[in-house]
């Protein structure tokens, strides 16, 4: 298996203004605002910088409220582990070790993830 950073995520209240700022100072190129079928007023952007390294920026109307948990700043880093196999195997992995696992699952905008927490951070995507 190997593993290697897909992306890391950010949280921000205004996604044209991040998209904006890592465009100009970084020659960043911006995808097409992704707007979820599933978590209503949740839309995204990826910032694909020079060598393929990619930031996802993340909204919503909750950003910042003390109760939904998700504030401005960093969310998550996504490892890529290169198959959907690795993905099952490693989730089944973490959960007998006893860690919280969420999924595997297919999301909406065509990841095949597992989420976990880790111990001292919160959660990592895969």
């Amino acid at each position: 298996m190997m593993a290697y950073i897909e992306h890391v995520a950010l949280w921000t209240r205004d996604l044209a203004a991040s998209a904006a700022f890592w465009q100009q100072y970084f020659g960043a190129q911006i995808s097409a605002v992704y707007r979820s079928q599933n978590r209503p007023g949740y839309q995204s952007i990826f910032v694909s910088l020079e060598k393929g390294t990619r930031i996802e920026l993340m909204t919503g109307p909750w950003v910042n409220r003390i109760q939904d948990y998700e504030f401005e700043g960093w969310s998550h880093i996504a490892i890529s582990l290169g198959s959907e196999l690795a993905v099952n195997d490693k989730a089944s992995e973490l959960a007998r070790a006893g860690f919280d696992v969420k999924g595997p699952r297919h999301t909406g905008d065509g990841y095949y993830e597992a989420a976990f927490t880790a111990p001292g951070i919160s959660w990592l995507k895969y």
